[in-house]
């Protein structure tokens, strides 16, 4: 357990993250530049068609369409000012082309949807959204796995739940459950929300000892629900409104994750019935897993993002031709 915990927070430390981004800053941009071809032109080693899916989930562009008047030089992009996070992130790939290309740019938790093409974290789920094109921005925060070796079998039949409370939603649920014999969860921030829910954090290895994970949206999406979902605990959440790269939008209820109602009010009957069918428990931590898998080629999300960015320049009149 100590040297799990280690290892996770080893691995969450920024400091190797940051050091890459400054090298990547100095590295003269020509170098990238030249060898853009040479990563598109390894799409013939994944399948085409579900690379296409993937590009046009995030970039939903059909037509040809003005960025505006406020879009931003590539060469300016580090200038934003916005968290360090979601530059570098950008940066990553946007590196690759040219830094006379435009772009208009949303970072952040963002949950509108623009008028004009932009590329952001995070959208709306509903609506007409295809002018908010997905990048997997403030990665080192949000997309982030784990190996967990502990059976769902061996795990408290309790839901866990730790989190900042400030958001109305957040509030109601901790006013209807903060003191349910079925759940043990708790206020980390000691600014809003109410004293009486305050508990000390817990570590991402202390929530494994839990078949169920709280996982309710904050401004945008919930931060744990990617640790969850590769976790062998479930996640327990509403429908989700907002959707990142992780596309959230895709994920089936009671497939990848435990469905409750939007007041809620079902919560200790779903625990109850997937404690006493573990068969379907373990179903939802093997779809989860399964869910999983399709982001961990990091050579296949890097080729997904150089293309979703080309879609970006090609329907925004700046490249004259896509390689999908």
């Amino acid at each position: 357990m100590f040297l799990q915990e280690v290892y996770l927070k080893i691995r969450k430390n920024k400091f190797l993250y940051y050091a890459k981004n400054f090298l990547r800053q100095v590295t003269p941009t020509i170098f990238y530049e030249n060898s853009l071809s040479e990563k598109l032109s390894s799409i013939h080693k994944f399948d085409i068609v579900y690379l296409t899916d993937r590009v046009n989930y995030y970039n939903k562009l059909k037509d040809f369409t003005p960025l505006g008047i406020h879009s931003t030089p590539l060469k300016q992009l580090l200038a934003i000012k916005s968290p360090k996070a979601y530059r570098f992130d950008t940066y990553e790939y946007t590196r690759y082309f040219k830094k006379s290309f435009l772009a208009n740019f949303l970072f952040g938790d963002i949950i509108t949807i623009p008028k004009v093409p932009t590329i952001q974290k995070s959208r709306p789920i509903a609506g007409d959204n295809a002018k908010a094109i997905v990048l997997n921005l403030d990665k080192k925060r949000h997309f982030f796995f784990i190996h967990d070796h502990k059976k769902l079998e061996e795990k408290t039949n309790t839901l866990i739940g730790r989190a900042v409370i400030t958001q109305p939603h957040r509030i109601s649920f901790m006013k209807m459950y903060f003191n349910h014999p079925m759940c043990d969860i708790g206020q980390v921030n000691k600014k809003g929300g109410n004293p009486e829910w305050l508990k000390p954090k817990m570590s991402i290895i202390a929530h494994l000892n839990y078949k169920f994970i709280l996982s309710l949206e904050g401004n945008d999406v919930a931060t744990n629900l990617k640790w969850i979902m590769s976790s062998n605990s479930i996640a327990v959440m509403r429908k989700p409104v907002y959707e990142t790269w992780f596309m959230e939008g895709r994920l089936i209820p009671d497939f990848h994750y435990i469905l409750i109602k939007d007041d809620y009010s079902d919560l200790e009957e779903r625990l109850n019935f997937y404690i006493n069918h573990p068969e379907e428990a373990q179903i939802i931590v093997n779809n989860a897993h399964q869910y999983i898998k399709q982001f961990l080629n990091s050579k296949q999300e890097d080729l997904i993002s150089l293309l979703v960015l080309e879609k970006y320049f090609y329907y925004t009149s700046q490249i004259k031709e896509l390689s999908l």
